[in-house]
C-alpha cells in the first residue's frame, strides 16, 4: 500500500476550478436627436446651475429616481444615450450603472413648462434604479387614501 498522495492507489488530482466567463460588456447607448433650442431653454440659473431630473421607466411609467443635472450632465446624456447626473454631495459626475451595473438607456428627455425640471424616460436594465437594490427609489409609502376621482362627462 502506498502513502497517501502517492502511488497507484492515490486519487487523480482534482482539475482546477472553472472560472466564470467574463460578463459581456454593456451595450453602448444610442445618442439622442437633439432640439438645441430646447436645450438652451433649460433654466439652470434657478437651481444654482442644477435642474431636477425625474427618471421614468419608458415601459410602465414608474418614477425610478430623482437626480440632478447641470448642462454638462444633460449634454453627456444626450450625446451617449445613457443617464448622467451631477452628485451634489460628491461634487462630481456619475453615470447610472457604472458601479452597480444597473444601467439606464435614455429614450427621451423632456423639459417642463418653466424650463427648470426634466423628465428622463429610460429603459432600465438590471435590478433597478435604487442603490438599495429596489427597482425604484420610491418603494416606501408614507400614506394612502381613496382620492377623489375626476368628474366624467361634459
Amino acid at each position: 500500500m502506498s502513502a497517501p498522495g502517492g502511488g497507484a492507489d492515490a486519487a487523480a488530482p482534482a482539475p482546477p476550478p472553472a472560472t466564470a466567463p467574463a460578463p459581456a460588456p454593456a451595450p453602448a447607448g444610442v445618442p439622442l436627436t437633439v432640439d438645441e433650442d430646447l436645450v438652451r431653454a433649460v433654466d439652470f440659473t434657478k437651481g444654482d446651475g442644477l435642474v431636477s431630473a425625474i427618471v421614468q421607466d419608458t415601459i410602465d411609467g414608474t418614477v425610478l429616481t430623482v437626480a440632478y443635472m447641470d448642462e454638462e450632465a444633460l449634454r453627456r446624456t444626450l450625446a451617449t444615450g445613457r443617464s448622467w447626473f451631477y452628485s451634489r454631495s460628491r461634487g462630481e459626475y456619475w453615470q447610472k450603472g457604472d458601479t452597480s451595473g444597473d444601467r439606464q438607456y435614455v429614450r427621451e428627455v423632456r423639459i417642463d413648462c418653466d424650463g427648470d425640471a426634466l423628465v428622463v424616460r429610460v429603459d432600465q436594465h438590471g435590478r433597478g434604479a435604487c442603490h438599495t437594490g429596489e427597482r425604484t427609489c420610491f418603494y416606501r409609502t408614507i400614506g394612502t387614501g381613496p382620492g377623489v376621482p375626476a368628474p366624467t362627462g361634459p
